[in-house]
């Protein structure tokens, strides 16, 4: 089973959380334009200056992915564990 790469937007101040919810449609969209072999993606609510958006590659996909997005980090992605989910969710 091929890996999974958690790319990860961090957004702060008041208007955090609104804009890591917007960058999540452009995810969404570049998913869709691309191909991607995943279509994981979601957004939380860290605290009130502190939400993020993400989506999910296969490590082959990473570096593409990585170099045309400019994700601020990325981590190790299993399915079924503690990993942010969407608000509300």
């Amino acid at each position: 089973m091929a890996k999974k790469i958690k790319l990860i937007w961090d957004f702060r101040g008041p208007a955090a959380e609104k804009t890591a919810e917007h960058h999540e449609k452009h995810l969404k969209e570049f998913i869709a334009i691309e191909k991607t072999n995943l279509n994981i993606t979601g957004y939380k609510h860290v605290n009130d200056m502190h939400s993020l958006a993400y989506m999910v590659v296969e490590e082959i996909e990473m570096i593409p992915v990585r170099d045309a997005l400019k994700p601020h980090r990325g981590e190790l992605y299993e399915e079924g564990s503690a990993n942010p989910s969407k608000k509300g969710a």
